[in-house]
């Protein structure tokens, strides 16, 4: 399996279907965390499981990226505030579990208040009938 299906399961398994098992299964115990309000290693991790279960938290996914050692993800989540967040995660790997954390995060704007016009969650790529 690739580290980017890993992180695609590993986040579903976390964040859409709540299992714990996922922490130890796809997270090594020592993890470096470089979100600032959150701390290393798997108490971190079960954290924010236990505070995003009654929160009418969402995960959605979207664009996911490998290279090498590290996997994008470009995702939206409802419940962490009272708007929609677009998140950026940096994951890096070593021995097959993910090693260190980085991410960005954004409130989401709707479509009609950028100046593109574009959503910040739509993909278009040039010559795609999508």
């Amino acid at each position: 399996m690739s580290n980017k299906e890993i992180v695609v399961k590993a986040m579903k398994e976390f964040f859409v279907d709540r299992d714990h098992n996922a922490i130890e299964k796809y997270w090594q115990e020592n993890y470096i965390q470089h979100n600032p309000g959150m701390i290393d290693g798997h108490p971190g991790l079960r954290d924010i499981l236990k505070n995003s279960i009654d929160s009418g938290f969402k995960w959605e996914p979207g664009i996911f990226v490998e290279s090498g050692d590290l996997v994008i993800a470009h995702s939206e989540v409802h419940g962490w505030g009272p708007n929609p967040l677009i998140v950026v995660d940096i994951f890096r790997f070593e021995d097959g579990k993910i090693a260190e954390h980085w991410d960005v995060v954004q409130e989401e704007v709707p479509a009609s208040k950028t100046a593109s016009g574009n959503s910040m969650t739509s993909f278009n790529r040039k010559g795609s009938d999508k």
